[in-house]
């Protein structure tokens, strides 16, 4: 194959040549959108991230093309139609991150159950002292996980680690999963009413916006937390500092803000800024969820770790691989 490859990580040239000996690679140290006037007649295939945008007219100036391999499991960036029209194909990275979220999800839960933050201020501030830092503990309690997929499910296997007992709820629940995994699933109201944590890895979409809203966050369990590392807009914002201010909730772990707009991709953070880090500012600044004592927030930042970057890269390239051998993998169907 004669590949472009767009990357804004220039170590993934070396990394990617090694993998890749055999194929005719350039390397673009930017996105393909800041190469408007980029053309190649002999090209086969382009490797770009979600920065990349390409439609009918960029795919007239690859008139050899014949597969994109996108960085990401989101591919809203290319047209499908466009690509479908010219036979070529569309192959993604479907899963990289489901143990690294789950790890993080038990990061902001442990953060929270033994008031870490608290401590650390309390000893930057010259007070090394326990006194009102009292945690619980995660042994015993009941864990509430909304969207039982693959990160999920692996939440699932390290609460049982802790000791903890786990509910469920999904739309389309199987029995088989919840004996395998000694959990029950229950319908969501029960789950939101029984469970000491609840924690959420749902997709966003029209079914899931606002989720947890105003009117069920009231059934809460009286002190309970939550946390999400999934999407912002899967819980009202005004729903849960009402939770907050009126102690239904005793804290939360947020990874995300509703302020952040619909991001088509979590892997858009990995290596780039956020893409409305301007107009989260002045939000941020004022925003009574940053300044609450138990609540924890961190940038969307639950996929970001080296091991889940080179599970891209590494699925990337197995994708082009297989599609020169002529037995491809991950194709977007069209």
């Amino acid at each position: 194959m004669q590949i472009h490859y767009f990357s804004s990580e220039r170590w993934e040239e070396d990394y990617v040549r090694t993998k890749l000996p055999a194929e005719q690679i350039t390397f673009h140290e930017k996105s393909f959108d800041a190469y408007p006037d980029l053309s190649d007649p002999e090209a086969t295939a382009l490797c770009i991230f979600i920065d990349s945008h390409i439609g009918a007219a960029e795919l007239k100036r690859f008139p050899a093309l014949t597969l994109i391999a996108t960085r990401s499991t989101g591919f809203d960036h290319i047209d499908l139609a466009a690509a479908k029209e010219r036979g070529i194909a569309v192959v993604t990275v479907p899963f990289y991150g489901e143990n690294t979220v789950a790890e993080f999800t038990f990061a902001l839960l442990l953060a929270l159950s033994r008031r870490i933050p608290e401590a650390q201020h309390r000893v930057r501030d010259d007070v090394f002292s326990p006194q009102g830092l009292r945690g619980f503990d995660l042994a015993g309690k009941t864990l509430g996980v909304i969207g039982c997929g693959h990160i999920g499910m692996h939440v699932v296997r390290m609460a049982h680690g802790f000791g903890m007992k786990v509910i469920g709820f999904e739309v389309h629940p199987d029995p088989a999963v919840a004996a395998a995994n000694d959990m029950t699933f229950v319908p969501l109201p029960e789950l939101l009413s029984t469970a000491d944590i609840i924690t959420i890895h749902v997709p966003y979409n029209a079914h899931t916006h606002h989720l947890i809203n105003k009117e069920n966050i009231l059934s809460f369990k009286k002190g309970s937390y939550l946390i999400n590392t999934a999407r912002g807009a899967i819980v009202e914002t005004d729903a849960l500092i009402d939770a907050l201010q009126k102690g239904i909730l005793s804290g939360a772990g947020l990874d995300v803000l509703e302020e952040e707009g619909e991001l088509a991709d979590a892997t858009a953070l990995l290596t780039s800024p956020h893409p409305n880090e301007a107009a989260l500012k002045v939000t941020l600044e004022n925003h009574y969820l940053i300044s609450h004592p138990r609540v924890i927030v961190t940038p969307h930042l639950a996929f970001n770790t080296t091991e889940a970057l080179m599970r891209i890269l590494d699925t990337t390239i197995a994708n082009m691989q297989q599609f020169s051998a002529g037995t491809p993998t991950n194709i977007v169907p069209n």
